[in-house]
């Protein structure tokens, strides 16, 4: 492809994403900014991470550390490569730092983020976990597959945040499905090499 056709298409590309932007970001109510805040945040779900560990233990006993192992690879994974590579090397400008579209952003509480957005870590977190947690027990708890729209939730209150691009949070979601995949088939491989030197006959997640 020429260059000057590739630009095009990537111009077009951040037109359409900042056209959705301004859309999402538009449908706001300001009984709403305080529940995005609150969504957004990050020791306002600890009671929910707690309720997790709670049943991945109940579940798996002393093999719930795979699980943990796994998760821990899952985050680090997702966000390094969404915070620590891509935001420093692309240096997109949030919306809420785009001095082009700065006047008619909906901001929280003067709520800005750090300079640069692509690709939402937060995005890549959350559908990480949710792609790890759903892989490892979509058996026992068949509900977990709700998780999955608590992560949707979690990226949406970045839009509505103004901190995000929908572009920053597809690729984030995508970032935290693929090293949510490949950490639960590591950890699953890892885990039934160790059960396999002790003796045992059982895999150390029981999944179908």
């Amino acid at each position: 492809m020429h260059p000057s056709h590739r630009q095009q298409m990537i111009d077009f590309i951040k037109s359409i994403d900042t056209e959705l932007f301004l859309f999402f970001n538009g449908l706001h109510t300001p009984w709403l900014d305080g529940i995005m805040i609150f969504i957004s945040g990050k020791k306002e779900w600890i009671p929910l991470y707690l309720l997790f560990v709670f049943l991945i233990i109940k579940q798996l006993r002393w093999r719930s550390i795979w699980v943990f192992l796994g998760i821990g690879l899952t985050i680090l994974l997702s966000d390094q490569l969404a915070s620590g590579i891509m935001k420093p090397y692309f240096e997109r400008l949030r919306p809420s730092r785009n001095p082009n579209i700065e006047g008619i952003v909906h901001l929280v509480n003067g709520y800005k983020g750090g300079m640069y957005g692509f690709a939402s870590s937060h995005a890549a977190n959350a559908f990480g976990l949710a792609t790890f947690l759903w892989l490892t027990f979509r058996s026992q708890y068949k509900w977990f597959v709700w998780i999955f729209l608590w992560a949707a939730i979690v990226a949406y209150s970045r839009i509505y945040l103004g901190v995000h691009y929908p572009g920053d949070i597809l690729v984030g979601a995508l970032i935290g499905i693929v090293f949510g995949y490949l950490s639960f088939r590591l950890q699953r491989y890892v885990g039934e090499q160790w059960e396999s030197r002790k003796g045992g006959n059982s895999s150390p997640i029981e999944i179908d």
